[in-house]
Parts: structure tokens; C-alpha cells; sequence
């Protein structure tokens, strides 16, 4: 498959990368340079948006606007100042010294699930908790290490989770109450061939991991058979997502971070065109 630069950028630790099909553009983030960033492939047209603190992803909402994970709670972003001074307000604030947002996704049901770590990646200091509409929160998971991937296969019976320093990519059963429950492993990244970092879940319900200090995003079938290899340039991808009008190009951030020698498009966004074929990702409700 043909490795190409969507974007070229410096991103520290760019993250998150989400398909807005309203307005048919991709949304991305700079986590440790508090950037929130969208690209429309057609025109070639980029916005940057600073947040005052580190944001850990971004996300479409329904009524238009965004909400982001940032490292004191979840916050709402609306247009043309719907949502108070500078169009933003908190959904949920809570301060926890030395922890930050990491990834976060959107449920079928319009809820967010977004991920928390602390900075020195301590065991069980992360959380990935489901935040509706309305500002309630629910913690799912509360012994985490760094929260990265979730996503749902295309029936939504079951939800797929990584915590980056297990190494494992797990698999939830998924009740009409959205819970995810039977908590189990998919699969496995070997020692040597990265950490599993972000995921995408494509129509044919196989789970696309990037691989942190691994070069390279994994597929996986819904076995758990490791079925595709896509080698990169760079060293650390951090996520993946499908995007284009027919969900067929898989575009995947990559960071600089921690890196002494950085590959020069290290920091960038890259796309494999016509990788296959994503699913439409749903916009959060509130």
C-alpha cells in the first residue's frame, strides 16, 4: 500500500484523527501543543484552533461545534458563541493534579468515551469514563494505566479497548445498556513491535491499530488474526481513522515527541488511499 503526507506538520504529539462527514473534513489534535486541527482533502483548507490547556481529542458534535477532552474535563466548543464567551463551556470539569485527557470516541447513542492518564504513565492512575448529553459521567474503567483506542464493531455488540502498556488489545460484549461487560484479549502486540496506541474499526468489523514505536498500523480480523501489515516511515503513529466521501482512505497521526533523530515527516498526518472501507463515525449529542 502507498504511504503518502496528508498534512505536513510538526505536530508534537498529534493524536485523534476523526472524519467530520457534515463538513467532510478531518479533525485532529496536538495533545502536547494544545492545537486542535481540521483539514478539508478536497479544497486543501486547514483551520488550527489553540486550547489553554493540552487536549487529548476532538470530536464532532450533532448540533455542530466540538467537544474536546482536555486535561481538566470535558468541554464544549459551539459556533458562533453558542455555548458562552469564546463559544466555549465546560460539560464536566474535574481536576486531578498530574493527570491529563488521552483519546476519547463517540458511541452509536451519542455518547463520549474519553480516556484519562497521568503524566508519569502510572499504573491505574487513568480512567476511560462515558459522558452523555446531558453532563452525566460514568467511569467504566477506573485502574488504567494510559487509555488509548476504543471503538465498536459495526453491530455495536461489542467494544474494542487498548490500554498502551498491556500490550493487548481487548474485546467487551456490549448490553442494551451500553455497558461493556466480559472483558477479554483480541490480540496481542508482540515484545519489539511497538505499543498498540489508537483504533479504528472498519465495515468488515476488523480493528486497525497504529503502533507506537512500532512504524506501522496492524489490522486485525474479528478472531483476532493479525491480517495486515502497513510498514511507515515513522517511527510513532498514534492513531488511525478512515475518511474521504466513501470512507476509504485511512489517514494516521504520528508524534515527534520523545524522539532525539525525528524522521522528517515524523509529527505529520499520512493517508494510505483506498486502505478499505471505514465506518461513519457518529457525532456526540450534546
Amino acid at each position: 500500500m502507498t504511504v503518502e503526507v496528508a498534512i505536513r506538520e510538526y505536530a508534537t504529539l498529534g493524536e485523534g484523527p476523526t472524519w467530520d462527514a457534515d463538513a467532510q473534513r478531518l479533525i485532529w489534535v496536538d495533545i502536547l501543543g494544545s492545537r486542535v486541527h481540521t483539514y478539508e482533502p478536497v479544497s486543501g483548507r486547514r483551520t488550527v484552533l489553540a486550547t489553554e490547556q493540552h487536549v487529548g481529542a476532538a470530536k464532532p458534535r450533532a448540533g455542530g461545534g466540538l467537544v474536546l477532552n482536555l486535561r481538566d474535563g470535558v468541554a464544549l466548543l459551539g459556533p458562533d458563541g453558542a455555548d458562552g464567551p469564546d463559544g466555549f463551556r465546560w460539560l464536566h470539569r474535574e481536576v486531578v493534579p498530574g493527570r491529563r485527557a488521552n483519546d476519547a470516541a463517540v458511541a452509536s447513542d451519542g455518547s463520549l468515551w474519553a480516556g484519562t492518564m497521568r503524566y508519569d504513565e502510572a499504573p491505574g492512575g487513568g480512567t476511560l469514563s462515558r459522558y452523555t448529553a446531558d453532563g452525566t459521567v460514568e467511569v467504566v474503567l477506573d485502574d488504567v494505566a494510559v487509555s488509548n483506542g476504543t471503538g465498536w464493531s459495526p453491530d455495536g455488540s461489542l467494544m474494542y479497548y487498548i490500554d498502551s502498556p498491556t500490550r493487548r488489545i481487548d474485546v467487551f460484549d456490549v448490553g442494551d445498556d451500553q455497558r461493556p461487560v466480559n472483558r477479554r484479549q483480541l490480540a496481542a502486540v508482540e515484545d519489539g513491535a511497538g505499543f498498540p496506541d489508537g483504533l479504528t474499526v472498519d465495515a468488515d468489523g476488523c480493528v486497525w491499530v497504529a503502533l507506537w514505536d512500532g512504524a506501522a498500523v496492524h489490522r486485525y480480523t474479528p478472531s483476532g488474526e493479525l491480517d495486515r501489515v502497513i510498514a511507515l516511515p515513522t517511527r510513532r503513529p498514534t492513531a488511525c481513522a478512515f475518511g474521504s466521501p466513501d470512507l476509504t482512505d485511512l489517514y494516521i497521526t504520528t508524534a515527534r515527541t520523545g524522539l532525539q533523530a525525528p524522521h522528517p515527516m515524523s509529527g505529520s498526518v499520512l493517508v494510505v488511499p483506498d486502505a478499505g472501507k471505514g465506518l461513519a463515525q457518529p457525532a456526540f449529542a450534546g
